[in-house]
């Protein structure tokens, strides 16, 4: 058992300490809690897809500069310090990466550790998985606000209102709502480490963490009109390819996803139609969409005109320059031209995040969860093929826009299996027949199974 583990460890530690007496009663839970937390985080990064790291803040001042409102007010300075020392003294944990900081360009980077050998195979001993096991805390700050100060992004405290309580209680209810259903990703053993491979080698994305089984709602530039959309859930960073293979209580899923929903927003926003050509094809011909989309959202998202192609944008693949690619959307786009490098992007979001909302709330009140990814949802596929989404989904944008906006649907297209009949012909599987056949995915078995016994013992 964890506990058991985390018990022993620190009694190992203050072993080690040669302290004269022990600790008086408040730093000793502020060092078991730290100990706890470390060792918590490690195990669940051992538990990534691809295994990960753990960041420590060793700035003194990160622990009691942090507003309250954020932080973990157990974890101190002194004790987080003492129980790092002891982890590294114990031979548990590696450094990777020193922390650091250049006052020049304001970048800098967190002291990052991994589990040494010795306690990788403690942590695979232990029975379990870290995402079944650890239940996610409902009760910690899930609206977030953050401001530009200095140059950098932080969080700052704010003065609760009914608009930011009705944001935090509406939360709670689509939180409540993931913490009682088990998501997952099925995909073949065999495929994991492609996957992984996948992952290791994306610029942005990070290893996927199951127990990231909740969401918060970050706002920005000190203001609740801006931002606000819903992140730190584990499918958000599963990469689009891979979505398909998203299970909810085991069963498949289908993703509803808002047709150009940027630039519907936009027009709408100026009373300008759209037209049915798409906004994006419209640019290039039809070619180079997705190359297309990123441009016109960074332009939306820039308060600058945007000389230079942004860091994040590859056109090496794409026979046009940067400037040639903006001038295209400018005149492509001649009505709500004057929406681009205004820094109206986070306006936009916040409106996609009432949407989204509105659509979560729609589904938690029927105890069906709706994964947001971007401007889609993942649902249990009963939803996706009765409809239920769809209308969901148009019902929430008309409500905001008083317009309507289409929608599209992919249910997961289950590759087909031959029979064992002598006609070779190929026919479709149930899913739950394929769910009984398949071997090969023994990871998802053995979360879903220990998930499956967890909520068996509570229904005791």
């Amino acid at each position: 058992m964890i506990d058991e583990l985390i018990d022993e460890t620190i009694r190992r530690i203050e072993a080690t300490e040669g302290r004269s007496r022990s600790r008086a009663e408040k730093p000793k839970v502020s060092f078991d809690h730290a100990v706890r937390h470390i060792l918590l985080e490690l195990w669940k990064a051992s538990k990534c897809i691809p295994a990960g790291e753990v960041s420590i803040n060793k700035r003194s001042g990160y622990y009691s500069e942090q507003n309250e409102r954020y932080r973990d007010t157990l974890l101190t300075y002194k004790q987080t310090m003492a129980a790092f020392d002891g982890l590294v003294k114990l031979g548990f944990i590696e450094i990777t990466q020193k922390g650091y900081f250049d006052r020049e360009s304001l970048e800098g980077g967190l002291t990052r550790i991994i589990a040494t050998d010795e306690l990788k195979e403690r942590l695979n001993e232990l029975s379990g998985h870290p995402a079944v096991a650890l239940e996610p805390d409902l009760s910690r700050e899930s609206i977030l606000l953050r401001d530009r100060i200095d140059g950098q992004r932080v969080l700052v405290d704010y003065e609760d209102t009914a608009n930011t309580d009705k944001y935090r209680q509406n939360l709670y209810l689509i939180n409540s709502c993931f913490a009682k259903h088990w998501f997952d990703l099925e995909v073949l053993d065999s495929e994991i480490p492609i996957l992984e491979d996948r992952i290791a080698s994306h610029s942005t994305k990070e290893p996927i963490d199951l127990s990231k089984r909740t969401l918060v709602r970050i706002f920005s530039n000190g203001s609740f009109k801006e931002g606000g959309r819903f992140y730190r859930a584990w499918w958000q960073n599963v990469p689009s390819e891979y979505r398909k293979y998203i299970t909810i209580d085991e069963k498949r899923t289908g993703e509803g996803d808002f047709s150009q929903l940027n630039p519907h927003m936009l027009y709408f926003a100026n009373n300008k139609e759209l037209g049915s050509e798409d906004a994006y094809d419209r640019v290039l011909d039809g070619q180079h969409r997705a190359k297309v989309k990123e441009a016109f959202n960074a332009m939306v998202q820039a308060n600058t005109p945007l000389k230079n192609c942004p860091k994040t944008i590859d056109l090496s693949e794409v026979d046009i320059s940067w400037s040639e690619l903006r001038d295209r959307i400018l005149a492509s786009h001649k009505p709500i031209a004057h929406e681009f490098f205004n820094g109206v992007g986070n306006k936009l979001q916040f409106k996609d995040s009432m949407i989204a909302e509105k659509v979560m709330l729609h589904f938690a009140e029927m105890d069906a969860p709706a994964l947001p990814v971007h401007d889609s949802f993942i649902i249990h596929h009963g939803y996706a093929e009765s409809g239920e989404m769809e209308e969901a989904m148009r019902k929430a944008f008309h409500e905001t826009f008083g317009e309507s906006i289409k929608v599209s649907e992919e249910i997961i297209d289950w590759q087909y299996r031959k029979t064992q009949s002598d006609s070779d012909e190929i026919k479709p599987l149930s899913f739950d027949q394929i769910l009984q056949a398949d071997d090969d995915v023994s990871q998802w078995r053995y979360r879903h199974s220990e998930w499956y016994k967890k909520r068996s013992q509570h229904a005791k």
